[in-house]
């Protein structure tokens, strides 16, 4: 076999490979050979089948195995005698030519193939102990834990229906139909729709309008939809609201005590105090990894520079502008809302994918060179994960992972990517500073939440962010993270 290098152009490799006729006829003499005892036709008998007829009966068969078996196996071998990795599957080219082929399948031409890829560019690793990172942490007190169970409390207080007129605390059951210039729209019509006047979830004006209704009362509301409604064809416009009030009630009072504990499942105040402030614990720390990482992200990024793999950056940009468009599109927006042009966008999240890949190849480096490890307890709690966030679809989900090519490597990247952080923070200078919650947050806050995209009730929703380096990952494209829960949601599981 000759392999002869055609193209070497930065980080793009072309190699022709080419297998003389006289070597691929050998090996199908010693296959023939080898199945001469084996087959079984007419007028022969086992073992005595001459080999000229076996190969006009099997020959072309036993080639076109060999020719698979070559594509399938040699590129592997090829790269590894020379010492290269490749970054993505290599593109194989064969003859396109009918005629040739049936020459190469009867041992008549050489068989000739070329290997296009581009490389993994060599990473000489680099000393970090002098990177320095600023872990910022939180004190918990006392005063946020019983605010946060506060929630929790009123979120699972008991209300009773009452005889009057609705004031600001109480709970408003109703009926509404929306409209917009006399027609109703698509998401503006709910049945025992439950509302708790003064808990702002609705757009503004909305509640406020509600107060002095009383069971039986039909009015209708006007309000006008903020200018940054996600919904592009409610955004800034006057609407309408046919109500029916079918129930006021009143709410209960709310005592933190041991009885509240056990409707939250708990055996008294006390463990429920230290399951919030370990939720908030969690919280702030989830926070606090994030900006750490993102410092030693940074960091590496300015000491290493090179030339990245094109194939790699154009699936990451892929990725990245895929996710764009959808936020985009769910939030009715368009590049001119965002005060850029798509031109610019394009630019910048191409800048974004080649950060990304050229961090991934450099943190892969690094754990390959520190010995980082995804045990497979590992990936099936990653896969548990999974399932735990699409209840109903776990048969799908386990097929697509058992039957996907390369499935797998979605869950094991984040994972091996997070221990080599890990492996980072025993080497880098880390300096732990106590900040206000105020602090931690005020960078995480600009990039808190995406628009959830349910139906256009009148309630009041954030503007949705096109911005696709959210939640940052050197590797490989991935599944984004769910929103965090609050602990008022959590401490009810």
């Amino acid at each position: 076999m000759q392999v002869i290098e055609t193209l070497a152009e930065g980080l793009k490799r072309e190699l022709k490979v080419v297998i003389p006729a006289k070597d691929m006829e050998a090996q199908m003499n010693e296959r023939l050979a080898e199945a001469k005892d084996r087959v079984r036709i007419n007028g022969f008998r086992p073992g005595k089948v001459p080999v000229a007829h076996l190969k006009k009966v099997y020959g072309k068969s036993i080639m076109a195995d060999l020719v698979n078996e070559i594509i399938r196996e040699r590129p592997t071998a090829i790269l590894s005698e020379r010492g290269e990795k490749s970054a993505t599957q290599p593109e194989i080219a064969m003859t396109e030519d009918q005629a040739e082929a049936e020459k190469i399948l009867a041992a008549q031409a050489d068989f000739e193939f070329t290997l296009s890829y581009e490389v993994i560019p060599a990473i000489e690793l680099k000393d970090v102990s002098g990177i320095k990172i600023t872990r910022e942490v939180v004190d918990i007190d006392d005063k946020e834990v019983e605010e946060q169970i506060l929630k929790i409390a009123e979120s699972a207080r008991s209300y009773e229906t009452k005889k009057g007129k609705a004031a600001t605390g109480d709970r408003v059951t109703m009926d509404y139909l929306g409209k917009v210039e006399g027609e109703a729209f698509d998401g503006g019509k709910d049945e025992d729709a439950e509302l708790v006047i003064g808990s702002n979830r609705f757009i503004p004006g909305f509640e406020d309008q509600l107060v002095g209704v009383k069971a039986g009362d039909e009015k209708v509301i006007t309000v006008t939809f903020p200018a940054d409604y996600p919904a592009a064809h409610l955004a800034g416009k006057e609407a309408t609201f046919d109500i029916k009030v079918k129930d006021v009630a009143a709410p209960a009072d709310v005592k933190i005590d041991d009885e509240l504990a056990s409707k939250l499942g708990l055996e008294s105040a006390d463990r429920l105090r230290e399951v919030v402030r370990g939720q908030i614990e969690s919280q702030y720390g989830s926070v606090t990894r994030q900006k750490v990482k993102r410092q030693i992200l940074d960091q590496l990024d300015e000491m290493y520079k090179f030339d990245t793999p094109q194939r790699l950056v154009d699936a990451e940009f892929e990725n990245i502008w895929r996710q764009v468009n959808t936020d985009l599109q769910q939030a009715g927006k368009t590049f001119a809302d965002e005060d850029t042009t798509e031109e610019e966008a394009r630019e910048e999240y191409r800048k974004l994918a080649e950060r990304r890949v050229r961090l991934g190849l450099v943190l892969s480096e690094i754990g390959e060179k520190a010995g980082v490890q995804v045990s497979d307890e590992e990936m099936q709690r990653s896969l548990f994960e999974q399932l735990r966030q699409f209840p109903g679809q776990e048969k799908e989900i386990l097929d697509y992972f058992r039957k996907t090519p390369g499935a797998s490597a979605s869950l094991r990247a984040p994972l091996f990517e997070e221990k080599v952080v890990d492996h980072l923070l025993t080497e880098v200078a880390v300096t732990d500073k106590t900040v206000s919650k105020e602090e931690l947050l005020a960078d995480d806050e600009a990039e808190d939440g995406k628009s959830e995209g349910k139906k256009a009730a009148p309630k009041k929703k954030a503007a949705a962010k096109a911005d696709a380096a959210e939640g940052e990952e050197a590797a490989a494209p991935k599944k984004k993270a769910p929103a965090k829960k609050k602990a008022a949601d959590d401490s009810a599981e």
